[in-house]
C-alpha cells in the first residue's frame, strides 16, 4: 500500500530543506528523525538542530524544544501563541567556531492570529555537550536582528 499525497511520509518538512534535486525533504526524511526520536537520534550539526527546533516550533512540540534548549538558559515552561501560523524558514548563514560552538543565522516568519505578519531574525549559538551515549547540540541563546 503506498502512502497517499497527504500521508505523514510525504508531507513536506517545515524547515524547507531541500535535497540534491532541489526537491523538498519530506518530515520524516528531515527533522522528524529529531523529532520524534530525540533520545536516539540527536541532530548532527547546529543547523541540523536549529531546523528542527523550527519545526517543533511549527508542530508545538514544547517537549523537543526544551529538552534541546541549553539548562543554562532554558525557561521552566513554553507557551505557544494560540493561532500562529508559520509562514517559512530561510537560514542566512552557518558558522562553525570550533568543535563544540556554532552560530547559525535565521529569519522565521509568522502570521498571528490577527493577521499581522512578523519576522524572528536572529542570530543563535549552539553548544555541543556529552549527554548520555551521545553529544548533543543545544540551543543557547540569540541576538535579535
Amino acid at each position: 500500500m503506498s502512502a497517499s499525497p497527504s500521508s505523514p511520509a510525504r508531507v513536506p518538512c517545515p524547515c524547507g530543506r531541500r535535497d540534491r534535486r532541489e526537491l523538498p525533504l519530506v518530515y520524516a526524511q528531515c527533522c522528524g528523525r529529531y523529532v520524534d526520536d530525540f533520545e536516539n537520534t540527536p541532530a548532527p550539526d547546529a543547523e541540523s538542530l536549529m531546523r528542527s527546533r523550527y519545526t517543533a516550533f511549527v508542530r508545538e512540540q514544547a517537549g523537543y524544544l526544551l529538552a534541546t534548549w541549553h539548562a543554562s538558559t532554558r525557561p521552566a515552561t513554553l507557551d505557544f501563541e494560540s493561532g500562529v501560523k508559520w509562514l517559512g524558514l530561510d537560514v542566512r548563514s552557518r558558522s562553525v567556531l570550533d568543535a563544540d560552538h556554532a552560530e547559525v543565522e535565521f529569519v522565521a516568519r509568522q502570521r498571528s492570529s490577527a493577521g499581522v505578519a512578523t519576522r524572528l531574525h536572529e542570530r543563535s549559538r549552539f553548544v555541543r555537550e556529552e549527554a548520555g551515549l551521545h553529544n548533543r547540540w543545544y540551543y543557547v541563546d540569540g541576538d535579535l536582528n
